[in-house]
């Protein structure tokens, strides 16, 4: 999965942007979540499946695995 910046009204849930971004619930890390980067300004992310990603058409990041030392 990758990470999907986007924007959306302040205050939006997760199925807010599953309706907005035209997203099924298989194509989104439900347990992730919408994160609020910069939420004044409707700034999100989200972990979705690359193609939806590219479908979507926002701004991409890799969100490689995290692991101890």
């Amino acid at each position: 999965m990758i990470l999907l910046q986007v924007r959306l009204p302040p205050g939006a849930t997760l199925a807010d942007a599953l309706e907005t971004l035209g997203l099924t619930e298989e194509e989104v890390d439900a347990g992730y979540g919408l994160v609020p980067v910069l939420p004044e300004a409707g700034l999100h992310v989200l972990r979705v499946t690359e193609e939806a990603g590219r479908r979507v058409g926002g701004q991409v990041f890799s969100d490689p695995p995290i692991e101890p030392g």
